[in-house]
């Protein structure tokens, strides 16, 4: 047993990132930014598919095809299917914004973990 906001470092140069479980085709991962966001003209583009929960602080997500942006708040969670191009492009600065990731391929063998 853990706790989801025990163990985040004081100081954060960059984003941090830490897989909390790695098993049978799914990885969950604790998202911690403090202003963060995805460097200028960065796009992920994952080959799995990607669940995330915001729990702390707020973001923004942008998608670049089409075009948008997503505002999250504490409770907001969505869906990135793989394939979907999209960016950070903003985060609180003055406190941490915590995410839980879930990402997972269907099509993966289910020992295999997405994204590791």
């Amino acid at each position: 047993m853990d706790n989801l906001f025990a163990g985040i470092p004081e100081h954060l140069p960059t984003e941090w990132l830490q897989d909390l479980l790695v098993h049978r085709g799914l990885r969950i991962e604790r998202i911690v930014s403090r202003g963060h966001v995805s460097p200028p003209d960065h796009w992920y583009q994952q080959g799995w598919d990607e669940w995330v929960l915001l729990i702390q602080g707020e973001a923004e997500l942008e998608y670049r095809d089409p075009s948008a942006r997503r505002r999250l708040v504490p409770g907001d969670w969505l869906l990135i299917p793989a394939g979907i191009a999209h960016r950070v492009s903003w985060t609180t600065p003055d406190e941490n914004t915590l995410w839980l990731a879930l990402h997972w391929d269907a099509e993966a063998d289910a020992r295999t973990p997405v994204g590791g």
